[in-house]
This record gives structure tokens, C-alpha cells and sequence, in this order.
């Protein structure tokens, strides 16, 4: 098993990966192949390509992918850095074979103005992990009063979002919107009817009432969704859902797609692969929001990945530290650490069981979030930038939080037994290599 802990880096100016296996779903390309970049540029994509003062890697039996992509991580820095930094963060996503990131605003104080966007990416510029701010719709997400958008999209943010708080008032959504339409960003939604789910720790049903555990009904997702959609459709404008957790919200998008609205959505490994079951420990490991839903609705999210109705599969990556989780179950903060875990549990308990195959799922994880945020696509062709993820679909491992890059550990899957895991990414000409063999 490998040891997360010896991921190794390395600035490497020319590179040969000699018999990876190529998947490309943004190009349709499947094939096993040599891949050599000279100066971060693909150079030639060939079989038996020699090259004597390249680095060179045998990837026989390994994946090489246009390089993984998460677009909603919580990595708390700037004001909670003792359970996030920008750079802890990075390290995480590398070794979860991520190349790219984009941080939520939620951070204290809220990513709201231009000097924190700059400072941000700053901090991500010597990583081999792009970083793409994430700004606040609303100064503080009070959802009182804008932001300066304007300026925020000129320092680097490529979308806005409140992050994990509702926007209450809809003429507000409106005008954000509005705004937004003009720097063709999106408008990155969480839907919580704020008064419906008040107090709720976990989803209402028949297992909060066993657990004696107030509720949050799905219900208080599914009417935010409609709204946000409607208004969508009103202005005109790019509206993407985060973390969809119920049926009835993702029939609402499935209609507004048909209807031609422009909205997207993710989901989250949390809600494809637990249910509110998973909380009956109590451990508050498995407190996030939206909370966990019932069966019906984690069967329902599954077949909205199979019929391309959930766009994106992304971390929603929440660290928090350990006294804040350490408590009784209602009092804990929602959340849990993703990053390291995603990849290993789409591949475990989608793709091997046949509910997702693995273009679609890479496609989920790479090309799709870019084209959503309007971020340059990273084809494995001859010409374009070296932007790779290197994974083994048939290594067997076992998470173990302790073994994490994120500061944090409060993650519901440690302990879980998993089949497939990154080995690495190559970006901005630095090779980041969790297993053995990283060549001469």
C-alpha cells in the first residue's frame, strides 16, 4: 500500500511517460501510448518515443488524464489556518491527483474583496495546483449588500458564490445575477430555505425521528433550487447548483435543462455514497450540508450522473478541527474532509460497479467543472500544456485520515477499503509522485 506521506516534487523541465494508458475524455481518446513534454508543452504523442536525457517514468498499468479538476474546496485561509492553508491545501490536492482547485469564500473575513482574491492566489504560486478563487456575492455573505464584483473577476475570481449560506431575499439573487451576466461568471448556489431548515442537523425523515435529531428536509433544498432557476431563466444568466442531495431537486433541474435554462450542478462523494443511515453512531464525522439523505435520494443522484443530468462531481472538502467535531452531534459544525478520498470512492463505488463508466466519471472530474468556470481545457495533445493526473485503477488501499496532506482528519470514510487512487499530477512542469518508481 502506498504511503501518501512520501509524495515527492520535483521541477522537471523535460518528461517522458512511457506506456500510459491515455484517457482523454474531452477528446474521446483511449489508446496506450508514449506522452513527452519538453519545457511544460506536449511535444509528441508516439509509441516508442526515445528520449536519453528525459526524465522518464514507466506508467505501464497506470492512467494518464487531462488532469483533475475540484470546484468547491473550503481550504480556510485567510483566519483558519490551524485547519486549512492555502498551501496545506494545495499538498492535499495533489496527492488526491487534483491539478486545479477553486477555493469557496467562506473564509474569515469572507473572500470579498479584490486584495483577498490576490492574496489567495499568491499564496497557490509556487504549487503545481492551480488555484481559482471562488469570490462572495455579498460583502461578509450577510447577503445584505454586493460586492465589487468587477474587481474581483480583473484580480482572478472565475465565479461567486455565498458558500454554504443561502442568498435569503431573491431580488438580491436577481441582481447578482444581473451583475454577473456581465463578466460572464457564474453564480454558484447553495439552496437552504433558511427558516425550513433552522436548527435541523440532519435530514428529516424516519431516522432523525429514531435518533431523536431536529430535521432539515429536503424540501428546504428543492424550493431554493426552483427559485434560483427561475430567476436563471428570468436574467438570463449562468446559474450552477453545488451539492444537490435530493430527487426532487435534481427533477427540477433535469425540466429546466429541457426547458434550455442555463444551469449546471454537482454533487458530492458524500451524498453518492452514504445515506442519513450513516449517522445512527452519532459520529459527527458524518455531519455536512446538506446533510445525508435517504436511500431513494442517493439511488436518484446516481442515475442523474448515468443520464448527465448532475454535470460535475466535486470534494466540497470542509476540514475542521478536531475539539470543533469532538462534541455532541447537534453542536458540531457541518462539513468533512473530501479531497483525498473523491477519486478513490468514484472509482470504488461507481465506476466498478458499472454506474458510471470511467470516461464519464474522468469527464465528471476534469473537463466538465473547466468548461463550466470558463477555464482553458487541458487536452493531452501534441502542442497543448502538460497538465496531468496519474492513477492506478487497480491499487487496493485503505484511508487512513492520519496519513492526509489536510491538516484536518474529520473524515466519515477512514477506515474504508478502496480500489483505485491517484499516483500523482504533472502541472506547471512540476511532477508531484506518491508511489514508487519516479524514474532516473
Amino acid at each position: 500500500m502506498i504511503e501518501v506521506r512520501k509524495m515527492k516534487q520535483r521541477k522537471i523541465d523535460k518528461l517522458l511517460l512511457k506506456n500510459g494508458h491515455i484517457i482523454d475524455p474531452g477528446l474521446g481518446m483511449d489508446l496506450i501510448c508514449d506522452v513527452l513534454v519538453v519545457d511544460k508543452k506536449i511535444v509528441r504523442i508516439e509509441q516508442n518515443i526515445a528520449a536519453d536525457d528525459a526524465h522518464t517514468i514507466d506508467m505501464t498499468g497506470l492512467l494518464i488524464t487531462p488532469g483533475l479538476f475540484d470546484m468547491h474546496v473550503h481550504f480556510r485561509e485567510p483566519g483558519r489556518e490551524d485547519e486549512e492553508t492555502i498551501k496545506s491545501g494545495c499538498l492535499a490536492a495533489a496527492a488526491a491527483g487534483f491539478t486545479g482547485v477553486c477555493p469557496m469564500p467562506d473564509t474569515q473575513p469572507a473572500a470579498d474583496t479584490r486584495s483577498i482574491i490576490e492574496f489567495i492566489i499568491s499564496e497557490a504560486a509556487s504549487s503545481a495546483v492551480d488555484v481559482y478563487p471562488i469570490g462572495a456575492v455579498t460583502k461578509g455573505r450577510r447577503g445584505e449588500e454586493l460586492t465589487e464584483m468587477a474587481e474581483m473577476v480583473e484580480a482572478g475570481a472565475v465565479a461567486f458564490s455565498d458558500a454554504g449560506r443561502s442568498i435569503r431575499h431573491a431580488d438580491m439573487v436577481r441582481r447578482s445575477m444581473e451583475y454577473m451576466s456581465m463578466f460572464n461568471v457564474p453564480l454558484i448556489a447553495h439552496c437552504e430555505d433558511v427558516a425550513l431548515a433552522a436548527g435541523g442537523a440532519m435530514h428529516e425523515g424516519a431516522v432523525s425521528t429514531r435518533l431523536g435529531l431536529p430535521g432539515m428536509p429536503g424540501v428546504a433544498e428543492s424550493i431554493i433550487v426552483a427559485r434560483d432557476i427561475l430567476l436563471a431563466e428570468f436574467t438570463k444568466s449562468q446559474l450552477h447548483i453545488a451539492h444537490i442531495s435530493t430527487a426532487r431537486s435534481l427533477d427540477i433541474i433535469r425540466k429546466a435543462k429541457q426547458r434550455g435554462i442555463h444551469v449546471t450542478c454537482d454533487v458530492t462523494p458524500f451524498h453518492l455514497c452514504l445515506t442519513d443511515d450513516s449517522i445512527k453512531t452519532y459520529d459527527a464525522n458524518f455531519k455536512v450540508n446538506p446533510p445525508l439523505r435517504a436511500e431513494s435520494d442517493r439511488l436518484a443522484l446516481v442515475e442523474g450522473l448515468r443520464d448527465g443530468t448532475i454535470d460535475v462531481i466535486a470534494s466540497d472538502h470542509a476540514p475542521h478541527a478536531p475539539e470543533e467535531k469532538d462534541v455532541e452531534f447537534g453542536a458540531a459544525p457541518f462539513g468533512a474532509v473530501g479531497l483525498e478520498t473523491a477519486l478513490g470512492l468514484i472509482l470504488d463505488r461507481l465506476v466498478a460497479p458499472g454506474h458510471l463508466s470511467l470516461p464519464e466519471a474522468l469527464k465528471k472530474m476534469s473537463v466538465a467543472p473547466r468548461s463550466i468556470l470558463g477555464l482553458p481545457s487541458t487536452p493531452i495533445e501534441v502542442g497543448a500544456c502538460a497538465n496531468f493526473s496519474f492513477i492506478d485503477t487497480e491499487l487496493k488501499w485503505q484511508v487512513d485520515s492520519k496519513k492526509f496532506y489536510s491538516k484536518c482528519r474529520n473524515s466519515p470514510f477512514n477506515g474504508w477499503d478502496l480500489k483505485g487512487k491517484a499516483r500523482g499530477i504533472y502541472n506547471e512542469g512540476i511532477l508531484c509522485w506518491t508511489g514508487e518508481g519516479t524514474g532516473r
